[in-house]
């Protein structure tokens, strides 16, 4: 018996070892279960996932103060300007130009975000657009459902893999390729800054009324968690919920409750008319927050040539 039971217990303990190595080494993300699904849930995988959700109700042990909420605001603001800025506008689409070191410092900032490497992020975007509300997108809402479009689909090995191919253009530089490999490094830095200055804090300055413990559960897990579903509605909601002024192949909407949340991402639909503009409100009235910050970067040099929505393609089709 124990023979015959030996061969299962440690395909189960090697696949557990895989998961543990792959939560901080990402090398091996094409990796296919062994029951050949590889749009199953890896429920090993993204236990860290679900770690990050249970650990938001800390908020009842720790309490709060206005300087946690002002650094769990703050680092949403900053980190969601990363991924919409940067992973969605720079990395994605190539929207505008910039330094390599800026181009760095911001992959830096939108792996904070605990949204992966700029690489991965990069490369399913550009796979949605190539194949928007068809089949082929992986998180389509038209096809796939809420759930799955919101989160199920980056908890597979499917999800999970980053296609060099669609992203030649930014695998070409190492240090892009060794942030994407061992992304989880960067919010673990985080969070252990987090709890470093709240312990400082709460030792030099106890009238603040925080903590270490505090300001790890607001500053990292609840801003990231918030950070995280308020990025996604964009591919749960923004093809669902919203108006349609132009007439494109998918159900892209525009919707200017996402678009605040999301400091312009919700007009989802003029992105979708013209995806390589810098600008996505393409009205005066469309506020677009990254828009304004990314001007405001190229007044000061930090950012260039950003790409306008040609006048011709603003008129509805």
């Amino acid at each position: 018996m124990t023979t015959h039971h030996a061969p299962r217990t440690d395909s189960a303990a090697r696949r557990a070892a895989l998961a543990l190595l792959r939560w901080f080494d990402t090398a091996d993300a094409a990796h296919v279960p062994a029951d050949g699904a590889p749009d199953r849930v890896d429920w090993l995988r993204v236990l860290p996932f679900v770690a990050m959700h249970v650990a938001c109700l800390g908020v009842f042990v720790v309490g709060v103060s206005w300087v946690a909420l002002a650094v769990a605001f703050g680092l949403y603001v900053i980190r969601m300007f990363a991924i919409t800025g940067f992973y969605h506008r720079y990395f994605s689409h190539k929207a505008f130009k910039t330094s390599r070191a800026m181009q760095l410092l911001f992959a830096l900032l939108g792996a904070m975000s605990v949204q992966r490497g700029p690489l991965w992020w990069a490369a399913h975007h550009r796979h949605h657009h190539r194949h928007a509300d068809t089949e082929q997108d992986m998180h389509s809402p038209v096809t796939r459902g809420f759930f799955w479009s919101h989160m199920g689909w980056f908890l597979t090995a499917r999800g999970y893999r980053t296609d060099l191919e669609r992203v030649r253009d930014l695998a070409r530089y190492p240090e892009l390729r060794w942030l994407d490999r061992f992304d989880i490094f960067v919010p673990i830095a985080l969070a252990a800054g987090l709890f470093l200055l709240g312990g400082w804090l709460e030792r030099e300055h106890p009238q603040l009324g925080t903590s270490g413990p505090q300001l790890l559960v607001w500053g990292f897990f609840v801003s990231t968690v918030v950070l995280f579903h308020a990025t996604v509605t964009i591919n749960s909601l923004a093809h669902r919920w919203g108006s349609r002024r132009y007439p494109t192949a998918d159900n892209s909407r525009n919707n200017w409750m996402l678009a605040l949340i999301t400091l312009g991402e919700g007009w989802h639909n003029n992105h979708h008319h013209f995806p390589g503009s810098a600008r996505q409100g393409f009205r005066w009235w469309e506020v677009d927050a990254t828009y304004y910050l990314l001007r405001a970067m190229a007044w000061l040099g930090l950012v260039w040539d950003l790409r306008p929505v040609p006048a011709n393609l603003r008129r509805p089709g």
